[in-house]
């Protein structure tokens, strides 16, 4: 009875032991508000800059360059404007192709109008879609600056290769939690 008993608490503290190691073990919580605002800022710190070489680009307005793409075609164009969404605007499109499997285009708002959203729909716009994912959560009315190259005048209108996307000012600076 003596050695049943010596046992039993030989196994209770083998056990407690067991958890205790475990426990100590066992991989911490992480506060995943505070992981993504650190990752975040590391995006938007990467995103902020312009290019290196950003004299080569000229400071246009987006109605300027519709109503002249001629006067603009295979120049390096950059602006900033109103973000208002992403679009499948324009790919596949074979005289100015930008392939929807490597591409999606965006829009702008635009700035002539006031009243309304109204996306300014005759500039085709695209960025490659591992660069757009970097961007999954613009909104729109988020300010982005754009630096590209107007690669095409097809349908009259300027098609524009995005180069580097900057996003300047967040239109909602508090992102809503969820509970």
């Amino acid at each position: 009875m003596k050695n049943k008993v010596i046992m039993t608490i030989i196994t209770g503290l083998v056990l407690a032991g067991s958890v205790f190691a475990f426990a100590a073990n066992a991989p911490q919580p992480v506060n995943l508000d505070i992981a993504a605002a650190q990752k975040a800022e590391t995006k938007t710190a990467q995103n902020t800059n312009p290019p290196a070489n950003a004299n080569e680009y000229v400071c246009v307005k987006p109605l300027d360059v519709v109503a002249n793409p001629d006067m603009y075609l295979n120049k390096k164009i950059k602006f900033r404007a109103a973000f208002d969404k992403f679009s499948t605007l324009g790919l596949d499109y074979k005289p100015a192709l930008r392939d929807s499997q490597k591409y999606i285009s965006f829009l702008i708002k635009r700035d002539d109008v006031t009243d309304h959203t109204i996306p300014l729909s005759e500039m085709k716009i695209f960025i490659k879609r591992t660069e757009a994912e970097k961007f999954i959560d613009l909104d729109s009315g988020d300010i982005i600056e754009v630096y590209g190259k107007v690669f095409s005048n097809a349908l009259t209108d300027p098609w524009i290769d995005t180069e580097k996307l900057i996003v300047v000012e967040k239109k909602n600076k508090d992102t809503k939690k969820k509970d």
